[in-house]
């Protein structure tokens, strides 16, 4: 069954899922500005409106568009700003 998570006062909003790739979320973001830390490998693409990513030791920003993706390590936390509603897709693992 699906499990629904809300984070940041009900402004990230994800619902937990697992397909033949594995565990992975869909969510969606409403403006502002997150810290999000990973407990494993995750490779998020923006499904719509973008997204303002500070990656792990990185010295500036980049923003994804819809059907772009990055990959944060296990074990980081990175920065997010969010300026649209945006909705995405999170996979979990190696």
């Amino acid at each position: 069954m699906f499990k629904t998570n809300q984070y940041f006062d009900g402004k990230v909003v994800s619902i937990a899922f697992e397909d033949h790739s594995g565990p992975a979320t869909v969510g969606v973001m409403a403006p502002g500005t997150y810290e999000f830390g990973t407990s494993t490998h995750e490779l998020m693409t923006v499904v719509s409106g973008s997204l303002t990513i500070r990656l792990p030791g990185a010295s500036a920003d980049t923003v994804f568009h819809p059907g772009e993706s990055f990959e944060v390590a296990a074990g980081q936390s990175f920065g997010v700003v969010v300026t649209e509603d945006t909705s995405y897709l999170c996979r979990y693992g190696d």
